[in-house]
């Protein structure tokens, strides 16, 4: 499915609703098609769920990034409530939900590749000066050939070098380097960070300090203390995440 960029505002007459196939903090997404034809994700924002402005904020740079290993946006539905993002259909859904699911019976070599996949989508990112700040398996999707992309936006920004969050800002503690977690400062070095989304890979989707509260992660990462090696993992490829928790 390919849209002009002048074509980013859709019909919903033009839309299909199928079946519900996830959902979030800020509504649900369906499968549907486009006119009738092409399958399609549709995001449907839950009234009050999120600011008008924040949800033409995260289409307009959902529709700036263009790359093989990011979800692509479509387009969007802003004439009717609910608002809608129509954006690719990943067969196989949530990354998080896939390695619990059949991390098992998935060969190393396919672990490798995903995460992969992911390096590149990120470099991508990083390379056009955006940040992701919410990187982790469950923010990433799998498609009918089980490659990954990175998806929702919802907290990307355009950086020219460092981000400081407003205050009182949210953001998940345990993917979260020490400059986030004491002083709300995000770069480029903060996706690195959350490159424990590899972790989870490995892991077969456990999650990061997975018996620790909130503040005992700020505090334990804070002392030094890391994530310890998957057992599928090996220590060269270990060796490679410890290094995106070094602290500069």
């Amino acid at each position: 499915l390919f849209l002009p960029p002048e074509k980013w505002e859709i019909n919903p007459s033009e839309l299909t609703f199928m079946k519900v196939v996830g959902s979030g903090q800020f509504g649900v997404v369906k499968l549907g098609k486009y006119r009738a034809d092409h399958r399609v994700a549709i995001k449907v924002i839950r009234e009050g769920a999120m600011y008008e402005e924040d949800f033409i904020e995260e289409a307009k740079v959902m529709r700036r990034l263009c790359h093989p290993k990011l979800v692509q946006l479509y387009g969007v539905c802003l004439q009717q409530r609910p608002l809608l993002i129509v954006a690719e259909f990943m067969e196989n859904g949530c990354l998080l939900n896939f390695l619990r699911q059949r991390g098992r019976s998935l060969m190393d070599s396919w672990l490798l590749s995903m995460c992969q996949d992911i390096c590149e989508g990120m470099e991508y990112l990083e390379a056009h000066s955006f940040i992701h700040r919410d990187l982790a398996a469950r923010n990433c999707l799998v498609n009918e050939h089980n490659v990954v992309k990175v998806s929702d936006f919802g907290m990307t920004y355009v950086l020219d070098n460092q981000y400081t969050s407003s205050s009182g800002a949210k953001f998940p503690v345990k993917w979260s380097p020490p400059e986030v977690l004491h002083y709300s400062k995000y770069s480029s070095k903060s996706d690195v960070w959350s490159f424990v989304v590899m972790w989870e890979v490995y892991s077969q989707g456990r999650t990061p300090f997975e018996n620790r509260s909130n503040l005992d992660v700020v505090n334990d990462i804070t002392r030094g203390i890391r994530l310890y090696r998957p057992h599928r993992a090996s220590q060269p490829l270990y060796a490679i995440m410890y290094r995106c928790w070094h602290e500069v």
